[in-house]
């Protein structure tokens, strides 16, 4: 009998396996693509902003890096939750050879969710370090943003796993997710712009979105303005959003793989 634990590392063990072989696949979009967002906004268009309270007094790059963290590890998410998932199901059906085994439904679900917490905590330190190098970094804080970028990222990343485990066709399902929820939140949630600067009728949505949350921690830790209770509140909302969709992941990872 395998220990839980055990279980589930095999489980991320097994996805290691092939990332390790194909791992130059994912380099464009989990690293490069949000270096060059970084490199575009903070330090093209960034050129012609002058620091002010609305970027806490720092350049652009600096006002814009933290929160790039946190947009990357919620689209690395997004990436991670969807089509990988129901490829676990459909195509490659790597979640039925391991139900054969004594690895449980529940096991996979939350091993498939441990290693994308794996995945993002990578790409973000790459992120991270690449951000330093181009001088977007002022201080140590970085590394508790990285912590916060991550946490933002699973509070999507749990409840797109949830829903991926629910779709039979041939992910048609997911282009909406893309198109109507990670792009409008990575340009509306606090991302390039604080959201007091959008409409009043608007703000609501960003404020329940976890990007917006993980952008407020971020840049608070990297500009080591941290207050207890926003803290709280906003890593109580991710929180609460990882529980739920840990909770859902695993009913419908049991429900479909019929065990």
């Amino acid at each position: 009998m395998l220990h839980p634990w055990q279980a589930r590392l095999l489980v991320v063990e097994s996805m290691w396996t092939w990332y390790r072989r194909n791992w130059r696949a994912t380099v464009v979009s989990t690293v490069l693509s949000p270096v060059f967002f970084l490199v575009a906004m903070g330090f093209g268009l960034g050129s012609q902003i002058q620091p002010s309270g609305l970027t806490g007094g720092q350049s652009y790059a600096v006002y814009l890096m933290p929160a790039m963290l946190a947009a990357a590890a919620v689209q690395n998410a997004a990436g991670e939750s969807t089509f990988p998932v129901l490829s676990g199901f459909k195509w490659s059906r790597i979640y039925w050879g391991m139900t054969a085994t004594p690895i449980t439904p529940a096991q996979v679900a939350t091993g498939q969710l441990l290693w994308i917490f794996f995945r993002l905590t990578f790409s973000g330190v790459v992120f991270a370090i690449v951000g330093t190098l181009l001088g977007a970094v002022t201080g140590p804080g970085i590394v508790l943003s990285l912590v916060f970028a991550v946490l933002a990222g699973m509070a999507f990343a749990a409840p797109l796993v949830a829903f991926a485990a629910t779709v039979e066709g041939e992910g048609t399902a997911f282009s909406p997710v893309f198109r109507f929820i990670v792009l409008p939140m990575t340009l509306l949630a606090g991302t390039f712009f604080p959201v007091t600067e959008l409409p009043a009728v608007v703000r609501p949505v960003a404020w329940i979105t976890p990007l917006w949350h993980g952008t407020e921690l971020t840049r608070a830790a990297a500009f080591w303005d941290l207050e207890f209770w926003p803290v709280a509140g906003h890593t109580a909302y991710l929180l609460a959003l990882i529980g739920i969709g840990l909770a859902l992941t695993v009913r419908n990872f049991r429900r479909r793989l019929g065990v």
